[in-house]
Parts: structure tokens; sequence; C-alpha cells
């Protein structure tokens, strides 16, 4: 039911299927006592991520180039809270990467550039409040010498793009801002595209990222998605492992974010569809026709 009515409301014009959005998205927040996480700095040599949480469920991400301080922001929902950030970390915002249209992910586009002028708004689809460069597959820019690559990954929506963020060759350290195309253990819901589309962006464009790739998804969504994982591959033990562990942060309230890509080839059957295991539990003898009917069984699974 929940499915159906996410898909007629995606259905409808923008503007209409924006306000009911933020609408939706607000009213849960509101009704939440504080955040659904706790704020996370993860550090790395050349580059850093400020984990922020948002609304209900939903994750920015600050990126900083350790060498120039200068820094991006992910699918700023909550400018004020992305501003605050960067005020404490003392680095200088220039640019503003959003992943897909939905309202929780680039509703707070236009506010931001209200309150914090002259910056680019980079994103692929022209339904992106404030858009300011549009970009495809294999589009590349700089934050500071942290080097981007837009990976085009339509399905969720038609213009979802992750971006592939490394750092220089010395380094050699890499993440990937995956928005709603690969959570931790799932992916998003086919709104806009086909089990077609999911399978060359999980299958053909994200598995081949370096498996040690830093994986940071759009919401805190793994342990609903690994229940799924569970039910799909019941002798998986790497699944068994990883709900062990997240609960264990979210009994602290910590994220569970990041995963890498080598983990999500372990127990996410969105990205094992290839997997016999995978296939036997949908009766299917293509990796195709599998994504299909996993993904149809998770949108209305209860487990």
């Amino acid at each position: 039911m929940q499915a159906a009515i996410a898909k007629f409301v995606n259905s409808l014009p923008l503007s209409c299927s924006q306000c009911i959005t933020k609408f939706y998205f607000r009213s849960l927040a509101a009704r939440q006592r504080g955040l659904h996480s706790l704020q996370q700095h993860i550090e790395y040599k050349a580059m850093d991520v400020k984990i922020l949480p948002a609304l209900q469920d939903n994750y920015m991400y600050l990126i900083v180039d350790k060498a120039t301080k200068e820094a991006a922001i992910v699918d700023p929902v909550e400018p004020r809270t992305v501003l605050q950030a960067v005020e404490a970390h003392g680095v200088k915002l220039t640019k503003v990467l959003t992943t897909h249209h939905h309202w929780d992910h680039a509703g707070g586009n236009e506010d931001l550039l209200k309150l914090h002028p002259g910056l680019e708004v980079y994103g692929g689809d022209d339904r992106i409040g404030a858009l300011t460069t549009k970009v495809e597959h294999n589009t590349r820019f700089n934050i500071g010498q942290l080097n981007v690559q837009c990976l085009f990954t339509p399905c969720h929506t038609t213009g979802h793009i992750c971006y592939f963020v490394t750092t220089p060759c010395e380094e050699n350290e890499s993440a990937v801002f995956t928005g709603d195309t690969l959570f931790l253990g799932g992916c998003g819901r086919f709104f806009e595209g086909t089990a077609e589309q999911m399978h060359k962006a999980l299958i053909d464009i994200l598995s081949n990222l370096p498996d040690e790739t830093k994986v940071f998804c759009g919401h805190e969504y793994s342990l609903q998605n690994l229940k799924f994982a569970a039910h799909v591959e019941p002798d998986n033990d790497d699944v068994k492992k990883k709900i062990q562990w997240s609960k264990g942060q979210r009994a602290e309230k910590k994220p569970t974010v990041p995963s890498t890509i080598l983990e999500e080839k372990l127990y996410n059957p969105f990205m094992r569809v290839s997997e016999p295991s995978v296939m036997k539990h949908v009766n299917k003898s293509d990796a195709i026709a599998t994504m299909k009917a996993i993904r149809q069984e998770k949108d209305s699974f209860k487990g």
C-alpha cells in the first residue's frame, strides 16, 4: 500500500508532489524527538566527511578537501544545519552536489543559496531547485584537490546522479555518495525506471568501483534492508554479522554508514542478483528478472 501511494505521489506534477513530500517529511521529523542519529566526523588522509542527519532518516554529507579547506555539501535539505557545520569546521563551502530532485534531497537548495549566495549547484535533472550546472555520466570537476566523477544512475528518478570522489593519487582514498540508488543492504524504489536500469546502476557501474570505496547513502534504512536480505538469503553469514553490528550502532544512535562496495557485494541482495542463492529465492535464472522480482517483493515486505 505504501509503495502504491509513493508511486502515485511521484507521478503528480512536480510542484504538487514536492509540496506533499515536504509536508510528509516535516511532519515525521516534527514527531520525533531530536536527531535520528548523532553527527559523525569521518577523517581520511586527504578528505573528511561530516555525516549530518536530517529529517526523519536522511543523511547530508559535508565533503572537505583537507589540503585547501574547500568543501561541498551533498543533498542539503536542512541548510542551517549545513552552515553550522561549515562554521564549526572552518571550511569554505563552494558546491552543492544534488543526487536527485526529490524534496528530501533537493528541497533545501534554494534556501541554502539565499543564506550562502554564490554556490555552484550540481545535478542531473532540470527539476532540481537552484541548479546551476547540469551534469551527465562521467562529468568531472574538483572540490579543492579532490576529484569528483559523476555517475548517471537513473531508475529511482530519471536524473539520478551518484558522485564518486577520489583523492590525489598518492592517497588512494575513494568514496561514493549514492543518494537513493544504493543503500546499505538495499536499493531505491524504481519510481521512474526499470530493473534493467537498476541492474546497470548497481552491477555495471557501482560494483565496478574499487572494493575499498566507502559508500555514503541517502537514508538510514540499514536494519530494514538487512532484515529483507536475511529473508532472501537466510544462510548468509555476512548478512547476520552486519545485522548484529548495525543493531549495536543504532542502539547508540550512531549512523551505520559508510559501508564499502566490497561489503555490499557480500550482503546486499540487489548487488547479488547473479548469485544462485538470490535467484533461487525468486525462482529466476536471469539477473535482471531477479532484480525486478526482489524489488517487487521488497516493496511490500513486512518481515
